[in-house]
């Protein structure tokens, strides 16, 4: 008994001829591109590097801004760092630090530059953080917090406790093993 085949219409058959002639001549040509066991196949004799990986970071500045103004609460506290004055410095063997809550600083840049005080506020949403002293008077006589940005600061005091002092040997352990390792 013959298969019944459905009835196409003359745009499917074209459409159904024109694919099995494409797999015709994509055939022919993979066959025709073959190397021949007579011929041997060549390489060139050129040495190649292995890809570096650099898994994370993008060199795109959209996409660097995008992953900065998307970064979860744990990963601003780090963008949100300050450097440490001179003596501390010299004391505990780091450049500088996630700020917090507590710490007394001195503004270094911008209209503030030269004031200081404890930090009331840092507000990782907005990457700022908010000075004890530095505040704005609103036209209805209410006084505003200004937001400074954490690296516009300088941290002259640290608040210790038991988890930021492990923090700071932490930093300064692993800065003693870079100077050794370039030394």
């Amino acid at each position: 008994m013959r298969k019944l085949r459905p009835r196409l219409n003359t745009k499917a058959r074209k459409l159904l001829n024109s694919e099995q002639s494409v797999a015709k001549e994509l055939a022919w040509r993979r066959s025709s591109l073959r190397p021949t066991p007579t011929t041997p196949v060549q390489f060139p004799l050129t040495t190649f590097k292995m890809a570096v990986r650099t898994h994370g970071i993008a060199s795109s500045r959209s996409k660097s801004r995008k992953a900065h103004f998307q970064a979860p609460s744990s990963e601003r506290r780090v963008i949100l760092s300050a450097p440490v004055s001179k003596e501390l410095k010299e004391k505990y063997g780091i450049r500088s630090i996630p700020i917090r809550k507590d710490d007394e600083v001195v503004v270094a840049r911008g209209s503030q530059k030269g004031r200081e005080g404890k930090i009331t506020n840092v507000y990782r949403l907005k990457f700022s953080i908010f000075v004890e002293k530095i505040v704005r008077d609103k036209s209805n006589g209410q006084s505003v917090p200004i937001p400074l940005h954490p690296s516009k600061v300088v941290i002259t005091k640290l608040h210790l406790d038991k988890d930021r002092e492990q923090i700071i040997e932490r930093i300064a352990k692993g800065r003693e093993a870079v100077k050794s390792k370039s030394a």
